[in-house]
């Protein structure tokens, strides 16, 4: 693949070296040509010094050519205009931006953009830190939405189906853990005791949700 990254701040650089690692073709898009000695030395990809959203500084990165494109400056409205050219006029299929304005990743989101918000999800992730409410949380999707929590559950959900679970509580279950091991399990697979479940939950919820699987089963009924 060929991708074209917009910013070299410590987020650009991290991601085209990671990029490159994989066997990538890099290219990288700054205004300010210092910004470039983040990228060490080592560096193999092409730097183009320039506007991000101007479009013979894009073609000069080879947005023509480009598989995917990232738009990871410091300013937002350079990050989402610089992704709408490279998806609606040089029709890269893959596109991403960092937003620091959670109110504006959600509009654009709805656009076919998708959004890492940045300030949202870093502050949400230090709350938790330092405000513990005892949900083992093990992922958080970058718009700070959809988590996944480990549920306790209570004895009495052991010998039913995942089904009975999903049903009670209007949460899906990602995964479990059986004897120290990770599985997808199917409606249909029976809890047994010892398994660690792990729901997918948005924050409306997560309060109901690990109620119901922490209560007892014959209380649902």
């Amino acid at each position: 693949m060929h991708v074209v990254i917009m910013g070299c701040g410590r987020l650009g650089s991290t991601l085209a070296h990671n990029l490159e690692s994989r066997g990538h073709s890099v290219a990288v898009i700054d205004q300010n040509a210092d910004a470039f000695r983040r990228l060490g030395s080592d560096f193999g990809g092409i730097t183009v010094t320039g506007v991000g959203f101007d479009r013979d500084v894009m073609r000069a990165a080879g947005i023509e050519r480009a598989d995917a494109f990232a738009a990871v400056s410091s300013g937002d409205n350079s990050n989402i205009i610089s992704a709408r050219l490279a998806r609606e006029t040089f029709g890269v299929s893959r596109v991403v931006a960092r937003i620091y304005d959670s109110r504006r990743a959600q509009v654009y989101e709805r656009l076919g953009i998708p959004t890492v918000a940045t300030i949202r999800w870093a502050a949400d992730r230090m709350v938790r830190h330092l405000v513990p409410e005892g949900t083992v949380e093990v992922f958080r999707d970058p718009t700070s939405v959809i988590s996944i929590v480990e549920a306790p559950i209570h004895r009495d959900w052991v010998g039913r189906p995942l089904k009975t679970l999903e049903e009670a509580t209007g949460a899906r279950v990602a995964y479990l853990m059986r004897f120290g091991m990770g599985m997808l399990g199917t409606p249909s697979t029976v809890i047994q005791d010892g398994d660690q479940i792990f729901l997918l939950v948005t924050d409306d919820t997560v309060g109901d949700v690990l109620d119901i699987a922490a209560g007892s089963h014959r209380e649902g009924q």
